[in-house]
């Protein structure tokens, strides 16, 4: 079983992750005639879009899939995941142009939503049946 502080290390990792990406596949529309005076034409690269969706796509599957099956068993976080990564993907396939620009974005921003809910769940606590259980008066037993 992996323990709560790696999973939440993951968590924070596929965060920040997604939320680049959705900066990048924002921005890139926006500066993509000025990136090569800035030496950043390779950002324009189809391929370091694939491999940002591939990074982002292991650290959530390894992340969040971990913690349900062994934590918190919540399937919010997965269900999120997968919307997102239908969205990115979707919007790299079948859309083009300023829609592309803003579909792909909100894929990356669901991404980094099912993260931030792995997160809270992981760290949450199993006492009540609450949504987000955080806060609470008993202490937790460490094993």
């Amino acid at each position: 079983m992996m323990p709560t502080r790696k999973a939440l290390n993951l968590d924070n990792i596929g965060m920040t992750a997604s939320t680049l990406c959705a900066i990048h596949c924002a921005a890139v529309p926006v500066f993509f005639t000025s990136l090569p005076l800035l030496g950043l034409g390779f950002l324009a690269n189809p391929w370091v879009e694939w491999i940002m969706i591939i990074f982002a796509l292991v650290i959530g599957i390894w992340s969040i899939g971990n913690s349900y099956f062994k934590e918190h068993h919540k399937i919010l976080p997965l269900a999120i995941l997968i919307a997102g990564f239908i969205t990115i993907i979707a919007g790299h396939l079948f859309t083009k142009g300023w829609f592309e620009a803003v579909i792909v974005p909100l894929g990356g921003i669901l991404i980094a939503s099912a993260h931030f809910f792995n997160y809270k769940y992981a760290g949450a606590c199993n006492s009540g049946n609450r949504f987000l259980h955080l806060k609470h008066s008993h202490k937790h037993i460490n094993l």
